[in-house]
């Protein structure tokens, strides 16, 4: 028997159950996974409020981990049983001691990646390597504006827009996490507490506004972003912790400066072994250069997820979470 974490019905935290379960051998083209640290995301806590719906009930949670194969199933080539290996995608059920997904979405851990870094920043620096590289090709010299800069992805784009010359303007909501985010590289940062954001925008830029905003807040936030942009510039809409954006008029787009709209995902960018492959060796050069270092500030037992995941959720933690098998 091995252990899991799991859900029958969605709610609050106290709606996930560790319990036994018996591992289930790897299928066709995929590998079984003994978890050493599992991540901890925002993406977690809308499958378990209902917001995107689990495939089936009950459901395990979870996308991303790392850890040692434990057995490979029929197919597999480019994996063993040993190998240290690494994963931010695939059906739910990290949060466990074993966890079998498809091959083609792990990858193998170079050895100056442990499996607590890796567990803590997959599914993150991968985030921001398709943000900052892809859905917008930041050059050098952009402003952009970040939102929930001292979170587990803010604080890995902070470090990353600094490498590239970029300057970022992070919004917080304590004097603790804008020293955190200026710790980390940012140009400057935004107490949305107590200072208005499209003002203070306004002011750091001198009137020119933001080449791109990446909002991974949602409903809350949503005209203001629009409004922290200069004409023609680029919403990218990464995620929902204030609830989703819905009832949008197309036309605001051309009210407020022509601007773009996009509402990327990790799925949508490493969606084949290959541009999986490019973008973990992009996120692994940005560790071994220097240039990005995670901040583990939190570590849970598996069996204090409801703890961990209402304290993320609560806005409470800094840096990147982890649960340990």
């Amino acid at each position: 028997m091995s252990k899991r974490i799991q859900f029958a019905r969605t709610g609050g935290s106290e709606v996930l159950e560790l319990v036994d379960v018996t591992p289930v051998e790897p299928g066709q083209g995929e590998v079984r996974i003994a978890n050493k640290a599992v991540g901890l995301n925002f993406i977690d806590i809308y499958f378990r409020t209902g917001l995107y719906p689990a495939p089936a009930m009950p459901s395990g949670l979870g996308t991303e981990g790392a850890g040692v194969v434990d057995a490979v199933g029929e197919g597999v080539t480019h994996l063993k049983v040993g190998d240290r290996v690494a994963y931010a995608q695939g059906p739910l059920g990290a949060y466990a001691e074993l966890h079998s997904l498809p091959a083609a979405k792990v990858v193998k851990l170079p050895d100056f990646v442990d499996f607590e870094t890796a567990a803590a920043s997959m599914l993150k620096g991968l985030t921001v390597q398709y943000l900052l590289r892809q859905t917008y090709e930041l050059k050098g010299g952009e402003t952009i504006l970040f939102h929930a800069a001292a979170g587990g992805v803010g604080s890995i784009a902070c470090q990353w827009a600094k490498s590239l010359g970029v300057k970022l303007i992070g919004t917080v909501s304590s004097q603790e996490k804008a020293d955190l985010a200026m710790a980390n590289g940012a140009w400057a940062t935004i107490n949305y507490s107590e200072e208005n954001v499209i003002e203070r925008v306004r002011e750091l830029t001198n009137g020119a506004m933001c080449d791109v905003v990446y909002d991974s807040v949602g409903k809350d936030t949503w005209e203001m972003s629009l409004d922290c942009l200069k004409p023609r510039g680029l919403m990218v809409s990464f995620g929902n912790a204030s609830g989703p954006v819905d009832g949008v008029n197309i036309g605001i787009l051309n009210q407020k400066g022509a601007l773009y709209v996009t509402r990327p995902s990790l799925n949508g960018y490493a969606d084949t072994r290959e541009r999986l492959e490019m973008m973990c060796e992009d996120f692994f050069s940005m560790i071994k250069s220097g240039n990005v270092k995670i901040d583990i500030a939190n570590r849970y037992p598996l069996s204090e997820v409801g703890k961990a995941q209402d304290a993320l959720q609560s806005r409470k933690t800094t840096g990147s979470t982890i649960l340990l098998p």
